[in-house]
């Protein structure tokens, strides 16, 4: 199709999809104008030494159109969000631990979000955290709305336990397990929860070790959770724990969680709720 014919097209086209509506009016320069801004919505446009009238967009259309596409780029943006989120945070249920659903029972939570305002330097000084305390106190909801909220600033992060990585390189090959190792190093940041359940046998001890000594020598920020006490973890029961503690109180800053258990007391809330529920009857 010559290009003339191709321009005419278009123009039949644009002219035929536009719309006056009941409010619109025709101008002394004969187009239409917009009844709502009063700016035109057709426009002269000379082709090949033919006049043609054209649609475009008034002003209110221009902005209304500028709406809808940062209202879709905003829910293709929540969207990716979303995705990240499930891929990089294993345990489904953190996915609900942000800042906006912190209830203020977990005192340290400014501290949370100052982390997470200084990140670039977080980074950059390769500052971990060692979240340590009684079962409960809010350790993994804390590094829960770390990981959240640093996702959703675009920051690569994982958040899993080593329980999950021990399934993952069980049965690995030597050069696969390495190769497992080295992609936990693409994370900006890594949150490992629950040191100290896992198994301990040898090769366990050995994975958990390598992680973290990789970890350390790629000067990449590790912030990890346990319910194990700061006296545990400077008096290790033998070499292999030895090993692995030393690593990470000398990359991790040790944060005391203390406080009654959360989870208990909402059970104790269900309880009562229940026990209220039957003394009604």
């Amino acid at each position: 199709m010559e290009m003339k014919t191709y321009t005419e097209t278009l123009i039949r086209v644009s002219e035929e999809k536009s719309v006056k509506s009941d409010e619109d009016y025709i101008g002394e320069d004969g187009l239409i104008y917009c009844g709502k801004c009063h700016t035109r919505k057709q426009y002269r446009l000379v082709n090949g030494g033919k006049e043609y009238v054209v649609p475009v967009l008034c002003k209110c259309g221009t902005e209304q159109r500028d709406r809808e596409e940062a209202e879709f780029k905003r829910r293709e943006r929540m969207a990716e969000i979303k995705r990240r989120k499930a891929a990089c945070i294993h345990d489904s249920s953190l996915l609900y631990a942000t800042f906006e659903n912190d209830d203020g029972t977990v005192p340290m939570m400014r501290a949370a979000r100052k982390y997470v305002d200084t990140w670039q330097i977080r980074k950059a000084n390769n500052d971990g955290l060692l979240l340590y305390g009684e079962v409960g106190t809010g350790k993994t909801f804390f590094a829960g709305c770390i990981a959240n909220a640093l996702i959703e600033q675009g920051v690569s992060v994982l958040m899993t336990n080593f329980a999950k990585i021990l399934n993952s390189v069980t049965g690995m090959y030597s050069e696969e397990r390495n190769n497992f190792i080295a992609s936990l190093m693409k994370y900006n940041l890594l949150i490992i929860d629950d040191l100290g359940i896992e198994r301990n046998s040898e090769f366990a001890l050995e994975q958990i070790y390598n992680i973290i000594d990789e970890r350390y020598k790629t000067r990449l920020p590790l912030i990890v959770t346990t319910n194990l006490s700061l006296k545990s973890l400077e008096n290790p029961k033998d070499v292999a724990h030895q090993r692995i503690y030393d690593r990470v109180l000398s990359m991790c800053t040790p944060v005391r969680f203390v406080g009654t258990s959360h989870r208990k007391m909402d059970a104790m809330k269900k309880h009562k709720a229940l026990a209220d529920l039957f003394e009604e009857e």
